[in-house]
């Protein structure tokens, strides 16, 4: 190896800080160029406190922090476009990934590949994720034709260079394993042990994953779009043929209430749908930043801090002046 970069994304997981700095460190730390980047995604209890800590009596520990909560895709952005060394890994702050893993993931990336994604053995999460996104993968590959690794997860080891082209791409949309294999990564999957989590709690609730499903979805293919279309012209076909049949007497006046009813909803609906869709395929180019930086230890582009590099420089106290009178 010629150096490698741990990333390490942080919400809230002041307990695990230590415990993750200790592992990924046994496991990766004998790799010469070694670095762990901390990302403080604007964590609210002592996370950051702790990597400051850590920082302090291992140079080898950098870390950046935002100015709020941005969010996991914003964390893995900024990981990548700061990572310092040729070869990235994504790891979770909880450890559901074992830090050991990442050499069955590096020695298949030795053989050329720039992204190899670990796909859980015996994956240990809840029912709905489980169940969630093996549909969802699916869904992508057999009926969309998104081509998208079954089974691929966060914890991956990428060529820097690659993840940040990734990264950068000019879309709102986080899925990353649909969008290495758009700009043409080589690409490939290693199956990958995967421990129940001990502390802190998921960051994944329902409606995320419906978010993130949506996303892919929708974000990726035309096919949705084009299927929308197909049952809106037979909807409304139908019931043109019913509000013929009702002027020649054939159907009742309750049959024709109930389809225009049917008919409004589903325009309704469909309106909603392809609002939403067109944002997410045509419109959701990034136009502003998607993270600030509050602090780091180490030198950032002044367009991604908060002050953008201003100084800190406190405004002059004038004192009032006294007229002491004759």
């Amino acid at each position: 190896m010629t150096g490698l970069t741990a990333i390490v994304p942080c919400y809230n997981e002041g307990e695990q800080v230590d415990v993750a700095y200790r592992s990924v460190c046994d496991a990766l730390g004998g790799i010469d160029g070694f670095e762990l980047l901390f990302v403080d995604d604007g964590s609210r209890d002592d996370t950051l406190a702790r990597i400051k800590a850590l920082a302090e009596r291992d140079s080898r520990v950098r870390y950046l922090s935002f100015a709020r909560n941005f969010g996991l895709v914003a964390a893995v952005t900024a990981g990548f476009r700061y990572a310092g060394k040729p070869w990235s890994v994504q790891l979770d702050a909880d450890l559901q990934f074992p830090a050991h893993e990442t050499w069955a993931l590096l020695e298949t990336a030795a053989q050329g590949y720039d992204v190899v994604f670990g796909v859980r053995r015996d994956r240990q999460d809840s029912w709905l994720r489980r169940v969630g996104a093996a549909g969802t993968h699916t869904v992508a590959r057999k009926l969309l034709g998104i081509e998208v690794p079954q089974g691929a997860s966060s914890f991956r080891v990428v060529r820097t260079a690659v993840g940040r082209t990734i990264v950068d791409l000019p879309t709102g949309n986080s899925h990353f394993v649909a969008k290495a294999p758009q700009v043409g990564a080589r690409y490939t999957t290693v199956p990958v042990s995967h421990a129940p989590r001990t502390a802190g709690q998921s960051k994944f609730r329902f409606g995320r994953l419906a978010g993130d499903a949506f996303e892919l979805l929708f974000g990726f293919s035309w096919r949705p779009l084009n299927v929308l279309y197909g049952t809106a012209a037979v909807v409304f076909g139908l019931a043109l043929l019913l509000a013929l049949l009702g002027a020649f007497g054939a159907v009742s006046a309750l049959a024709l209430l109930v389809s225009t009813l049917l008919v409004s909803a589903f325009g309704v609906a469909s309106t909603a749908l392809v609002g939403r869709y067109l944002h997410r395929r045509m419109l959701d180019v990034r136009t502003r930043r998607i993270y600030y930086i509050r602090e780091a230890n180490f030198p950032v582009a002044d367009e991604d801090l908060l002050d953008h590099g201003a100084p800190a420089v406190p405004p002059p106290v004038r004192r009032p002046t006294l007229e002491v009178a004759s």
